[in-house]
């Protein structure tokens, strides 16, 4: 009577939660149809049995979702995805269709669901239900984003990017350095800037499937991990989105942008130091720089690696290096976008961090502290752009310092948070009898 008492409150909390998902996932279909595009509902039904948009997106869902299962289990799913994905292979290529795999991953994971609601009972129902909204949750988080990303490019007819590029001269215009050196290496280093990130989702995957390793022996998911972050970041990132819309330099000053960008100056010529002003863009380009999204769950799959083996830290530590190179040497992000994705991730995994062990006087500053930064950030470049330009060697310390002292104050307060070990205590030495 006591645990279900105890399980009560809780269930009541998911109920809601569940609720509010599925409400914001029908706000965006609704908002996605009236643009004449089809929303994030629409997008993933079509991928039980058309092509998707990205197999190994889908896969991994999967493996997320396995973290459930038994050994024994996982291989009979696995086997099952391959062999319905060789079927739609089959298929496909018979009729000349776009070939695609990952439909047998998420059938397994759809099927998954129907048995836990009618072979499962109690705890393993849960669990298993778990293990499903997890998976689902990656597949929703990536059909939420392009929902998000067609509203900012039809809602936002104006972009600030001109304030942005002359506020990044106090940082020495990475974006346009990093450009010219991504061009130097050729081909070989475009392409493997480019997989890295595209599949920023499969890396979080693998972090977090080793943070959940034990889920399906100790029957219960981890206070706070990896996945929590990631839909965190990409639930709140796009918010920002609408508020100071930012298309990139390859955009607004380079050949992508077309007769919108401002000239083609990307990236071998740095942006004359004029006055900056709102700039008309088209209705296509998502307004998704400021911040940096892809910086910010980069930098959660490094934080989140560091408790791993050496192997995963220094896929991490790659990741996240590897992350910053493309978005500024493709010319997608500025360094201001940067420092303020690095400001944005390190806030919100020190609030969900300071959730799951329980508020108290250091958690609350820290996130204070780190909101503080990342508006002043914002209100700097939109206010401030032409005396950060003016005076580099004043703004652009200050910049980097305010970044590197949100870095400390998260070490230094999660270093406290640690649980400390207990010195072990010496058997009391006997007298000797004489």
């Amino acid at each position: 009577m006591a645990f279900a008492a105890r399980r009560q409150p809780r269930a009541i909390l998911w109920a809601t939660a569940g609720v509010i998902a599925l409400g914001f996932l029908v706000a965006l279909e609704i908002a996605a149809r009236h643009y004449g595009q089809p929303g994030p509902i629409t997008n993933q039904v079509k991928e039980v049995v058309f092509a998707p948009k990205s197999g190994p997106l889908l896969y991994a869902s999967m493996a997320l979702m396995m973290v459930v299962l038994t050994w024994r289990q996982r291989f009979i799913a696995v086997g099952a995805a391959v062999g319905i994905d060789i079927v739609f292979f089959l298929v496909r290529w018979a009729v000349d269709a776009k070939m695609m795999f990952g439909n047998g991953a998420l059938w397994v994971v759809l099927a998954c669901a129907v048995i836990a609601v009618t072979r499962r009972t109690g705890r393993e129902r849960v669990l298993l239900l778990k293990g499903v909204g997890l998976g689902l949750l990656l597949v929703a988080g990536r059909k939420t984003g392009d929902a998000w990303l067609l509203i900012t490019s039809k809602t936002r007819p104006t972009v600030l990017d001109q304030y942005v590029a002359t506020a990044d001269h106090a940082l020495g215009d990475p974006s346009w350095l990093a450009g010219r050196i991504v061009q130097a290496t050729g081909p070989v280093g475009a392409h493997v800037l480019d997989y890295v990130y595209i599949q920023l989702a499969v890396a979080a995957v693998l972090v977090a499937v080793y943070q959940l390793r034990n889920v399906a022996t100790e029957r219960r998911f981890p206070g706070h991990h990896l996945v929590r972050t990631f839909l965190v970041i990409g639930l709140l990132g796009p918010g920002i989105y609408m508020i100071f819309p930012v298309v990139g330099p390859i955009f607004a000053y380079g050949t992508d942008g077309g007769h919108w960008a401002v000239a083609d100056l990307w990236p071998d010529t740095l942006v004359p130091l004029t006055a900056p002003q709102h700039m008309p863009f088209d209705e296509i380009t998502p307004r998704n720089c400021m911040p940096s999204l892809h910086t910010a769950w980069a930098t959660a799959i490094f934080i989140h690696s560091r408790k791993g083996p050496r192997i995963l830290r220094f896929g991490g530590a790659f990741w996240l290096v590897a992350t910053l190179g493309a978005t500024l040497g493709f010319g997608y992000h500025y360094g201001t976008d940067i420092i303020a994705g690095v400001v944005f991730t390190l806030t919100i995994e020190a609030a969900l961090r300071a959730l799951d062990r329980g508020w108290d006087r250091a958690g609350v500053q820290l996130v204070a502290y780190g909101t503080a930064v990342f508006t002043a950030f914002l209100v700097s470049y939109r206010y401030l752009p032409v005396q950060m330009a003016e005076y580099p060697w004043v703004f652009g310390p200050l910049l980097i310092l305010a970044t590197a002292s949100v870095i400390y104050g998260y070490i230094r307060t999660t270093k406290m948070w640690e649980p400390k070990a207990a010195p072990v205590r010496q058997p009391e030495r006997q007298p000797e009898l004489v």
